[in-house]
């Protein structure tokens, strides 16, 4: 007999699908025969597992509304032999509308999966993020739910309504239905949020809480894009040992038996939710240091004290030097004769023009474009 674990929470992009597609390929590859069942209108579980949308012909929707077997709706995965799929399309938007009318309308899923119940070991189903009649027939055929949360403050807010939904579904359509474990999602322990609703998490759940958290990612986020699940687009990853290492506490929690898959061993294991909770928050930001208070503040005003101005006025040392020796006798006396006409030839690049007593230095080409001084301003 099958054990049906449905994949909920109403909230959406906490990491349903990745969970949903990753957890079933890592029990097909612990050789546990198993069926990922995508209820999500979206298909997004259809696409991440390799199969292209739209060439699928029957699908979820046809088994809920029209009765059709599931045998001949299932899809056997090329790479992983031990795993099937039942795709969903966009028809699927229409089946909660349809359902309405029907009678036991709750029971659907439930009634179309009980002929291949003994085919499979796990049948692992995607939902949909909301608690609509498609999330309430996932649950009313399920055993067992896994609450993926991500670690943010909205993802918690939702929770108490999921498990308002669990507790109705358990009074009034499924008794035997219980969660089997609460998983956190896009994982950082670096982060002090992260670690606040971990440990807000596992004080609420207790043991439910997976020991193990799926971090975030950048390969077990491209993997979809390349329609594969994590195992077998990077084996290797830290993404595909967390979802190998929840599939074993998960065959542990339901007597499975232990699963026989072993990543490398030189990798890094996977992130665990009790070792990577300090028992006090780490400050994220930057230990600026302590200003000085005594430190005195410089003197900005451009005021020069008197020693500096005289200390400044003095000649240095070389320069008395050669005031002695007569070096510098003749340092404040024009040039005369040639040096005179060297050092006296104007720049064309640099050139001033010495006006009358009295006037200012200005450019040459200024001098000309504004032409000579007024000699009233000049002689005021």
């Amino acid at each position: 007999m099958a054990r049906i674990i449905a994949i909920a929470n109403q909230k959406g992009g906490v990491g349903k699908t990745t969970t949903a597609v990753n957890l079933a390929a890592s029990l097909a590859i612990a050789e546990r025969r198993t069926l990922l069942i995508d209820a999500d209108p979206q298909g997004n579980a259809t696409s991440g597992i390799g199969l292209d949308k739209s060439a699928v012909g029957l699908s979820v929707y046809d088994v809920i509304i029209d009765r059709v077997s599931p045998a001949d709706v299932v899809v056997r995965h090329d790479a992983l032999p031990h795993l099937d799929v039942l795709p969903a399309t966009q028809d699927l938007v229409g089946a909660e509308l349809e359902l309405v009318q029907t009678p036991r309308r709750e029971h659907a899923l439930h009634e179309a999966l009980g002929a291949i119940h003994d085919r499979y070991d796990y049948v692992i189903v995607d939902c949909p993020p909301s608690l609509g009649l498609i999330t309430l027939n996932v649950l009313t055929a399920a055993q067992g739910v896994i609450i993926p949360i991500q670690c943010e403050y909205y993802a918690l807010e939702g929770i108490s309504q999921l498990l308002n939904t669990v507790r109705l579904v358990q009074q009034n359509f499924n008794p035997t239905l219980a969660i089997d474990g609460v998983l956190l999602t896009m994982y950082d322990a670096r982060l002090n949020l992260c670690r606040q609703v971990a440990e807000d998490a596992k004080e609420y759940f207790g043991q439910q809480m997976f020991r193990t958290a799926v971090p975030r990612n950048v390969r077990l986020a491209e993997a979809p894009s390349f329609g594969k699940p994590i195992l077998l687009y990077d084996v290797q990853s830290v993404g595909a040992r967390s979802y190998l290492a929840i599939a074993q506490e998960l065959l542990r929690r339901t007597g499975g038996g232990p699963a026989e898959v072993e990543p490398a061993a030189h990798d890094a294991p996977p992130a665990t939710v009790d070792a990577d909770i300090p028992t006090e928050p780490v400050d994220e930001t930057s230990q600026l240091p302590e200003p000085d208070a005594t430190a005195e503040i410089p003197d900005v005003t451009g005021e020069v004290p008197v020693e500096s101005a005289a200390a400044a006025d003095a000649p240095s040392a070389e320069d008395a030097a050669a005031l002695e020796d007569g070096d510098g006798a003749d340092a404040d006396q024009p040039p005369t004769g040639d040096d005179a006409t060297v050092d006296s030839a104007p720049d064309e690049t640099n050139a001033v023009a010495a006006g009358e007593e009295g006037d200012e230095l200005v450019s040459p080409s200024v001098r000309q474009s504004v032409g000579p001084p007024d000699s009233s301003e000049v002689h005021a």
